[in-house]
């Protein structure tokens, strides 16, 4: 099966061994070899995504991807000081998680509220990236106040029909599974009348249309559902529990997009400061000294980003839950990397704006720095606002009086929405 022999009861040093002797095993040679010469960077050039793609099964069968679940779903069921040690046996080879919306969205969720059931029918896969997720929550008319969404979840028999339209909606044109809020009691409290549900993607009544973004890619999609089906043992958490369950969701998306350290999506939008460093000394901008301040202001917080999320990281490797915590490293981060990639834009100076658009080309031709700093914009937005998510730290960190509801408690059909 490829898995690792390595379990609760093995030593961070025979754990260290045994990946290592994975590794020289399984990961193919070029790949070994760009990492023991230039790590993480010189791997990304010596592969494509298609081929890191192909070979990721065996990736996931090995239980290195998430080593400190049981290995029922697909881990190790190994300490968070193990899995540290083996973190750092895999680094140079920069063996990124695919499916990221599934491990960091869908299973929290799961491990805090599903069924044992659930959790044996889905995780595993999304381990081994065999089925890849969404998230269907935010609305047109339910976005920062997501608790005010309309789609409509009743019941028929054994199943749920779904009807209403969702946003925003990251890779559901790649997605096989998504989780889903649905209001299924209009009659009661916003958030009393919700309920989580695993919402197969590939059935009729399931519409996927693309949103292009400035720089040309296609991440965000709408999502039209027209009497979609789902089974009853497809719900997470009991009926009217919803937002509760979606908790644990918007608390793994933060985190997941918080950066560097965190253990999810890197970077949405550019290259890291290190690339920004490499593009002053190249373009010879570094000798400017405001040029190289800003630099190093960039570069400093980048480290800070790092360690802060690394704690974060470390709590959640010791079994505990993404909190309000994982608000900080999101409100940093969209407004850090917005700023490193309009750094990196500017110090190409002429060149970033000299480039030669075909038609069709969607962007294509745009150099990879402005692309970066035209995707960045939306990291303020997604994944939470940073206006919601600094709601969150004043509540849940700082202890400060809860922002005035005057519909709290009120009928969710009496609630005024757009």
């Amino acid at each position: 099966m490829g898995r690792v022999a390595i379990g609760p009861d093995t030593s961070a040093d025979a754990a260290a061994e045994r990946v290592r002797a994975w590794v020289a095993e399984h990961v193919p040679d070029a790949w070994r070899d760009a990492g023991d010469r230039g790590g993480a960077a010189a791997v990304r050039a010596a592969r494509s995504r298609a081929e890191y793609e192909a070979w990721y099964p065996v990736f996931g069968r090995s239980g290195l991807v998430v080593p400190t679940w049981p290995t029922r779903y697909g881990g190790l069921d190994v300490s968070p000081a193990v899995a540290r040690v083996i973190e750092g046996v895999l680094a140079p080879y920069n063996l990124g998680r695919l499916n990221p919306l599934g491990l960091n969205l869908a299973a929290p969720a799961l491990f805090a509220h599903g069924t044992e059931a659930q959790r044996r029918r889905f995780l595993a896969p999304i381990v081994r990236n065999e089925e890849r997720w969404c998230q269907l929550f935010s609305e047109p008319g339910a976005g920062s106040d997501l608790a005010s969404l309309a789609t409509r979840a009743e019941p028929d028999g054994d199943e749920w029909a779904i009807t209403g339209q969702k946003v925003w909606t990251t890779w559901a044109h790649r997605s096989d599974w998504a989780v889903l809020l649905a209001r299924t009691d209009p009659l009661a409290p916003k958030r009393k009348g919700i309920t989580y549900f695993l919402l197969d993607m590939h059935q009729p009544g399931v519409t996927v249309r693309p949103l292009r973004h400035l720089g040309g890619e296609v991440d965000f999609n709408e999502v039209f559902l027209d009497g979609a089906r789902v089974t009853d043992d497809h719900r997470v958490g009991g009926t009217g529990e919803g937002w509760r369950v979606a908790g644990a969701t918007l608390a793994g998306e933060r985190q997941m997009v918080s950066g560097a350290g965190s253990g999810g999506v890197d970077r949405i939008g550019g290259l890291g400061v290190d690339h920004v460093v490499e593009l002053g000394t190249r373009t010879g901008r570094a000798a400017d000294p405001v040029v190289r301040q800003r630099i190093a202001h960039l570069y400093s917080e980048e480290r800070i980003r790092d360690w802060t999320n690394q704690r974060v990281r470390a709590n959640r490797r010791a079994g505990r839950p993404s909190g309000a915590e994982s608000s900080i490293g999101k409100v940093h981060q969209g407004e850090l990397n917005q700023r490193v990639q309009l750094l990196a834009s500017e110090l190409l100076g002429l060149h970033g704006q000299a480039f030669a658009a075909l038609p069709g080309d969607y962007g294509a031709s745009l150099p990879r720095e402005v692309r970066g700093m035209l995707r960045s914009r939306a990291n303020t937005i997604e994944g939470g606002t940073t206006e919601v998510n600094k709601n969150i730290l004043g509540e849940r960190v700082l202890g400060l009086p809860r922002e005035p509801d005057p519909w709290a408690g009120v009928p969710w059909l009496e609630v005024p929405r757009s």
